[in-house]
């Protein structure tokens, strides 16, 4: 078995990692053999080893197969900025067919489950002309699409959707992620959603900005998802 799966999210800190490192720890106690790369990740920091972030390395930390850093997180910016202006304030251009490189390079590997996750939203742009959902495009693989439940949360899942449906990609699953802990009506938002989005929920994952290491959020998190959806 070897599933693969492009984590995309409605927005910004809408908790692509936080479920996609749920989805792998919930993998891995199954047995199976999990990979994952963050292609692209702005807001890093210098260390010995070179420049890290953050979201990469808890990915790194649930992959099973022996992978390195940069493999992972093969384009890596200092400042949390979008992605391409962090490359233009270098004089770098990123380009989507060396991203669909770095990436092929892991899956290539054939782990049974593997995690492809964006930056920000759908339209993340690469460079002038291409965005994330170009390299979604050239891996040919479905969309697990997080949306973080906030006010708005509606407008911005049904665009997204729309969008993966254009781009002739699969939308395999989504979850709805209670980011807000204040957000009103969350049990009626999330049914509105279920009507409309013609595919499977996940999961739903309640607000755990209470617990403070990422390690433990993840252990909590992958209690509420439905791995079985996405192996099967």
């Amino acid at each position: 078995m070897k599933k693969r799966y492009f984590i995309a999210g409605t927005d910004t800190d809408a908790g692509k990692t936080m479920v996609a490192c749920a989805l792998l720890a919930k993998a891995r106690s199954l047995g199976l053999t999990t990979a994952a790369v963050k292609p692209v990740a702005a807001g890093c920091i210098e260390t010995q080893e070179g420049l890290r972030n953050d979201d990469a390395e808890q990915l790194l930390s649930q992959c099973t197969l022996p992978l390195y850093y940069e493999q992972v997180n093969p384009v890596a910016f200092v400042e949390p900025i979008a992605p391409h202006i962090a490359a233009q304030k270098l004089g770098q251009r990123m380009q989507v067919d060396r991203l669909t490189g770095f990436t092929s390079g892991v899956l290539m590997q054939g782990a049974n489950f593997t995690l492809v996750e964006g930056a920000g939203g759908w339209r993340v742009p690469v460079n002038e002309r291409e965005t994330l959902a170009d390299l979604a495009v050239a891996l040919s693989i479905p969309v697990v699409l997080v949306v973080g439940m906030r006010l708005g949360c509606i407008n911005h899942a049904l665009l997204t959707v729309e969008a993966i449906a254009q781009d002739g990609l699969e939308l395999a699953g989504w979850v709805a992620n209670c980011i807000d802990p204040n957000m009103a009506e969350v049990t009626a938002n999330i049914a509105t959603l279920q009507h409309r989005i013609n595919a499977r929920l996940i999961g739903v994952v309640p607000n755990l900005s209470s617990i403070c290491a990422a390690s433990d959020r993840v252990e909590v998190c992958q209690t509420y998802l439905d791995l079985e959806m996405l192996t099967n």
